[in-house]
């Protein structure tokens, strides 16, 4: 048996947040984000959570996939940001809104969070414990980042992106490999210090902290390896992928490592000059993006790759099983 990815879905709520808003709150301008991130928009829940966001994007991918929720029989969510600091967990929360009554747990991978939500759901299949489990990317990034640091604010967006992975008997469509890593020696260079067991409730302490300039050289250098690896192992090369999704942290980063591993510009997905940095669910997102503008096809080639907190990495090659 093997794992398909059989369809997606995405949401983000109303409120959008561009970069001349931000001017009225932060010492920043549009000109200084647009050319160190390549971001003009993201947006921000006001009266949602988490949960809300998984939801709907989840309710989405379950319709594309001709399924109803008593067929899916796991939900895997990725999230930092959940609704609850231990539980119950957001997926839990996500499937009794779905009315869906199977196995749901939480995940904690940052950026990276949906290609680790990916590779478990393709092993449950592939074992035959499961046949259509909805792996979520979901995340309300605007609760956890400090708006007088303008090296941070002006990054991150809110945001969600589902999808179905189906058991399938066809080779030709199943998932062809994932590959996911991690180093916690580089843990202080992106990390939110003042929530968890550790240091308690600082609430000097809550946000988001990166060191940006260390985080982008070793997130460059890291994701540039795994996708040469995962391409090397598999026998391919950019002319065998008709889409790069990479997470969209920042354009300069997709940038660097599109060119390190020679991928033509009119190959590489970007979404992340109207979404922002919306972490695990980044890469739902953009694909979303791609179906419903009608440029992602059946049997399309997907080469996929995140770069997140911890650190945190993975890239994967997946065919688009979807309709």
């Amino acid at each position: 048996m093997y794992a398909k990815f059989a369809s997606v879905g995405a949401y983000v709520p109303k409120k959008k947040v561009t970069n001349f808003d931000l001017e009225k709150i932060v010492d920043t301008s549009d000109e200084w984000i647009t050319k160190r991130t390549g971001i003009k928009e993201r947006y921000f829940v006001e009266d949602e959570v988490t949960s809300d966001l998984a939801t709907k994007a989840g309710e989405i991918a379950i319709k594309r996939a001709g399924l109803k929720s008593s067929d899916i029989d796991m939900v895997i969510l990725a999230t930092i940001t959940p609704d609850y600091f231990a539980m119950p967990s957001t997926a839990c929360v996500v499937a009794e809104n779905l009315g869906i009554k199977a196995p749901a747990f939480d995940i904690s991978a940052a950026c990276t969070g949906f290609i680790y939500a990916l590779a478990q759901a393709k092993a449950f299949i592939e074992s035959g414990m499961n046949k259509n489990i909805l792996i979520i990317g979901a995340e309300a990034l605007s609760k956890i980042i400090d708006f007088k640091d303008r090296t941070t604010c002006v990054i991150f967006g809110d945001g969600a992106g589902a999808a179905v992975i189906s058991a399938t008997k066809n080779r030709d469509e199943a998932i062809l490999d994932i590959d996911i890593n991690a180093d916690g020696s580089y843990q202080d260079y992106l990390i939110t210090p003042g929530r968890g067991v550790k240091y308690g409730c600082d609430t000097e302490n809550i946000y988001l902290q990166m060191k940006g300039n260390e985080t982008f050289k070793v997130a460059v250098k890291t994701l540039s390896q795994s996708v040469r690896d995962i391409l090397d192992r598999n026998g391919m090369t950019s002319d065998n992928i008709e889409w790069f999704i990479p997470h969209q942290a920042n354009y300069r980063i997709i940038d660097a490592v599109a060119r390190a591993i020679k991928m033509p510009a009119e190959k590489s997905v970007l979404t992340v000059s109207k979404y922002g940095n919306t972490s695990s669910a980044s890469i739902p997102m953009a694909i979303n993006d791609m179906y419903e503008e009608g440029r992602l096809k059946k049997g399309d080639m997907m080469l996929l790759d995140a770069f997140g907190g911890g650190f945190t990495w993975g890239s994967a090659l997946v065919p688009f099983g979807g309709e």
